[in-house]
């Protein structure tokens, strides 16, 4: 299908303000239109010299500037990384366990891992079609009208950005639980019970390290991301098969499948059995992870999307199999529920495989939050460096530089480490807020993508690429705009009844936070000098006889194009 020129969004993007707000935009654009100058400049480039995903990534405003290392099993197995499955069904469970009993956890992750595959598939579609660093903040470029563009970019980037760091700081945090919870069970959870104060110590250990890991070069990268699958599925088959080979008491396919046990005071029943909703939401979430990576992917128009297609369907599917074991094999559920550690999983590897395979099974699901988080900072560091590049944060000339060595953003890198580092000890003074913060992950980051999808649906701007939903694109991104609000609603709500200020959902005061942020930044600094995803890159059709090979449309080889036009 041939692609139609899109004009780059920083034209006419005063349309439609008033006056004032009109010349300080365009007093804004002007003096970055000096500085761009030079840079498209010196960022020509000549079509033939390049392939096929440099060449498009040159079409929509930017030059190469990785080394593309991620083949189908890296990148597929990166994807999957992101939601951690075995490891995050593990800390989640206790959610949908504690709302409704087994049924609610079973019947919860099979409806939510469905409005989650929607988003998952809205997402890849996008990122098929533009695929780059900037992930869907980029697409609002083309996808809204082209006078909001910098606003709706704005307001999307800083959801993401939010998400991810909200979302890689529990990661880290669920990976220090999680080990502190193999060693308190090493003493049959009589002795050893970890402090706050131990739990933010290991967690800035483990974050430190995984910061030095993506400090690495891409190739390295590669080679410790493409392990992950193979571990990972052999660690969730061979727990599913001790599990139910060594589980003396199961419970029947009657009360696995149809009695819900309320256990959150919640009135009705029904209205607590939504809370199973959670586990998968959260499971299930940073499907545009594998975007940010995009240009260090070959061929990442087809490689990106697949993968995210692929493995997210394979975390529904595999987590609702993993979660109807957990359910047969629960156990009791007060003595489940009711552990020194606050982790019903561990509690039913303990009961179910006994001390020593409950430790392997625990330490393992660490090891699996392990590459989670490593995937996590390596998807959020390239998120800085592209919303660095279009010059959004503060100091981005400083985050956008590339280390000479590895040929990675080490800076963005050690900027977001930190910022999980620093997120996280407020866990030393109240959990009840950090996990506010934790909860503000999925709210955060599908809303960041609902944005453009709907901006896709209303304004008809949007080009397919390679991985496109045909006939079924309509309806399943109205399904995962439908199902973000809905979950939206539950994700907001305390999940235990009475309320107390100690088992209160602050998220909704952190959603305000947000917002009163983005938008205040915005009128206090960003709309003088934003002006939306920028042009670093003048694409040519390069020389005579080249322009064939080029996809040409026949014009002369000294003719320069507009450097976001589709082809």
């Amino acid at each position: 299908m041939e692609r139609k020129p899109i004009a780059d969004s920083g034209v006419e993007v005063t349309a439609g303000l008033d006056d004032r707000a009109t010349r300080r935009r365009q007093s804004a654009f002007a003096r970055r239109k000096s500085s761009a100058v030079v840079e498209e400049s010196a960022a020509i480039v000549e079509a033939h010299t390049l392939n096929d995903a440099d060449r498009r990534l040159a079409e929509m405003g930017y030059t190469q500037v990785y080394k593309r290392e991620f083949s189908w099993l890296s990148t597929f197995s990166f994807a999957l990384s992101v939601s951690g499955l075995f490891a995050s069904v593990s800390t989640t469970f206790i959610y949908p366990y504690e709302a409704g009993g087994a049924s609610s956890a079973v019947w919860c992750w099979l409806i939510s891992g469905f409005g989650c595959y929607c988003i998952a598939l809205s997402v890849a579609e996008l990122v098929s079609a533009y695929p780059t660093s900037g992930g869907l903040y980029f697409t609002c470029k083309y996808l809204a009208p082209t006078n909001w563009v910098p606003e709706i970019s704005w307001l999307c980037g800083w959801l993401n950005l939010i998400g991810q760091i909200a979302g890689a700081a529990s990661t880290e945090y669920g990976c220090a639980q999680l080990l502190l919870a193999a060693v308190s069970m090493a003493g049959d959870f009589n002795g050893y019970v970890p402090t706050d104060r131990q739990t933010v110590g290991v967690m800035a250990a483990f974050t430190v390290l995984h910061g030095a890991l993506n400090s690495l070069n891409t190739a390295a990268l590669e080679k410790m991301t493409k392990t992950y699958v193979i571990f990972h599925i052999a660690v969730l088959f061979s727990c599913c098969v001790a599990l139910l080979a060594m589980c003396d008491y199961k419970h029947t396919s009657s009360y696995t499948w149809t009695t819900v046990v309320n256990n959150s005071g919640w009135s009705p029943t029904g209205w607590s059995f939504l809370f199973g909703f959670l586990s998968a939401s959260w499971t299930m979430t940073d499907y545009d992870a594998t975007a940010h990576i995009a240009e260090e992917i070959k061929n990442p128009e087809i490689k990106a999307p697949w993968s995210i297609a692929l493995a997210l369907g394979f975390t529904w599917i595999g987590g609702w199999l993993f979660t109807i074991v957990l359910a047969y094999c629960s156990g009791d559920p007060t003595h489940t529920l009711k552990n020194a550690v606050d982790q019903p999983v561990a509690q039913i590897f303990y009961d179910v495989i006994g001390r020593n395979g409950g430790i392997f099974f625990t330490v393992a699901a660490c090891f699996v939050l392990n590459f989670t988080a490593m995937t996590a900072i390596q998807a959020g560091a390239r998120t800085i460096w592209a919303y660095s590049r279009d010059e959004m944060l503060p100091l981005s000339r400083v985050w956008y530089k590339i280390n000479k060595k590895t040929d990675t953003p080490v800076y963005a890198v050690w900027l977001f480490a930190t910022a999980c580092v620093l997120i996280n000890l407020i866990g030393l003074g109240s959990y009840i807020a950090i996990s506010a913060i934790f909860n503000l992950t999925a709210i955060a980051l599908d809303w960041s993508y609902c944005i453009p999808i709907i901006c896709k649906m209303l304004y008809g701007k949007f080009e397919r690429g390679p991985f496109h939903l045909g006939w079924a694109s309509l309806p399943i991104n109205i399904w995962a705009v439908c199902w973000t609000t809905f979950v939206t609603i539950i994700y907001v709500m305390p999940t235990i009844r009475p309320v107390t200020p100690q088992n209160m959902n602050y998220v909704v005061v952190l959603m305000a936070a947000v917002a009163i942020f983005a938008v205040g930044y915005w009128y206090a600094a960003g709309r003088y000098y934003y002006v939306g995803p920028r042009v670093k890159a003048q694409l040519i059709m390069g020389v005579a006889g080249e322009e064939d090979k080029a996809h040409s449309s026949g014009g002369s080889s000294d003719e320069k194009r507009d450097p976001t036009a589709v082809s």
